[in-house]
């Protein structure tokens, strides 16, 4: 009976242990009342609201910005598209087009937009073929503002560009002038993430030389990138060591794909050349699947903060001081306004102020009498 009852305690006390998350969370839900429950209260209010995100893409034709993106996402977001010739190229303005999906995943709504740039550094003269790109950011800079400084603040559509892609040919040996002119035109307005596109086309060590090409010349071009913020003290190592791969890895070398092949006996994302096969989401081959968790799984958050809080302050604060400079220059130029002559009072007007004063100066030597002889009585 000892020996039953020895086991049955020892059964009891490991299935308790291995099931202690469980019932903590039982216990917390039905038995616990307190504020530690606000978290869960955010977030079932944020999941019922959904999520915004807008993400720019920019770099020359052909780099594969398109693909990349469908690539991320997992969607078609370029059906429609209608792929132009030589010719029509050389003509081509840059243009802004949007893309907008609803993605939802485990019950989490994402609205995402894409907004491309067709035609940048396609032409033969891109002298300033960023100025409509920056005008697009200022203009929706400028609606939020609006609508921020209106009267239906609640229902605020948030169409900020809150992280820039832009891609960087392999082809080359670092930043070309157009590349460098280009992110010193946008640094101060939106979070720039510098990748090098179709990575495929470089081995390892050129994959490396190209990317401390690109991390120096931005530090002597003075070039602000998107920083990763340092980690707490408190957060997961998991979090801390992917937060570390990260900020070596930039620029992202990346490879976009949405065919799948055959490879090793599995169906996997990727490029079939005579050669070999290239895994998209292999990341030994590329740092597709670290771009993807910085945008989705660990930075969006983070990117819409210093969106809010660095870029769009920044060209709030600009606002502002714009308007009180012109209000004062208004009013320097403005010439003075005529002095006016008083309106004269009429009959009972008059009357009523002659009975307050009369009033006031028989209250005045009442109050002078009570105080002589109360200093009469003292003495």
């Amino acid at each position: 009976c000892e020996c039953r009852w020895s086991v049955g305690l020892a059964w009891t006390l490991s299935w308790v242990i291995q099931n202690v998350n469980v019932l903590t969370r039982v216990f917390q839900d039905k038995q616990y009342v307190g504020f530690a429950t606000l978290p869960n209260q955010v977030h079932r209010k944020s999941v019922k609201k959904g999520f915004d995100f807008t993400l720019m893409v920019a770099g020359e034709s052909g780099l594969g910005k398109s693909t990349l993106v469908n690539s991320l996402f997992l969607t078609d977001l370029y059906k429609d598209r209608k792929l132009l010739n030589a010719e029509e190229r050389i003509n081509q303005t840059v243009e802004i087009t949007k893309h907008t999906v609803d993605i939802e995943e485990k019950g989490v709504k994402l609205k995402l937009t894409i907004v491309d740039t067709p035609g940048f550094g396609d032409a033969v003269n891109n002298n300033e073929c960023w100025k409509p790109i920056t005008d697009y950011i200022d203009q929706q800079f400028e609606q939020y503002f609006r609508d921020e400084s209106g009267l239906n603040r609640k229902n605020i559509l948030d169409n900020r560009v809150h992280c820039c892609l832009y891609f960087i040919p392999p082809f080359g040996h670092g930043l070309r002038p157009v590349d460098v002119e280009f992110m010193k035109a946008l640094h101060e307005k939106v979070n720039i993430v510098p990748l090098i596109s179709k990575a495929d086309c470089l081995t390892p060590n050129e994959v490396k030389k190209l990317k401390d090409r690109v991390r120096d010349e931005i530090e002597h071009f003075g070039i602000k990138v998107y920083q990763f913020p340092e980690c707490d003290s408190d957060e997961e190592e998991e979090f801390k060591q992917m937060d570390k791969e990260l900020k070596e890895c930039t620029p992202f070398a990346v490879i976009g794909s949405n065919t799948v092949v055959e490879a090793r006996g599995q169906r996997v994302r990727g490029r079939l050349y005579p050669w070999g096969i290239v895994e998209v989401e292999n990341q030994s081959h590329c740092d597709f699947v670290k771009l993807r968790n910085m945008l989705i799984r660990s930075h969006m958050h983070d990117l819409k903060d210093v969106t809010c809080d660095v870029h769009y302050e920044n060209y709030r604060a600009h606002c502002i001081q714009e308007m009180t400079s012109k209000l004062a220059q208004d009013n320097r130029t403005d010439s003075p306004l005529p002095i006016l002559p008083l309106p004269t009072p009429d009959v009972e007007t008059e009357r009523l102020i002659k009975m307050k004063d009369e009033e006031l100066k028989r209250m005045q030597e009442m109050l002078e009498k009570m105080q002589q002889q109360m200093h009469e009585k003292d003495q």
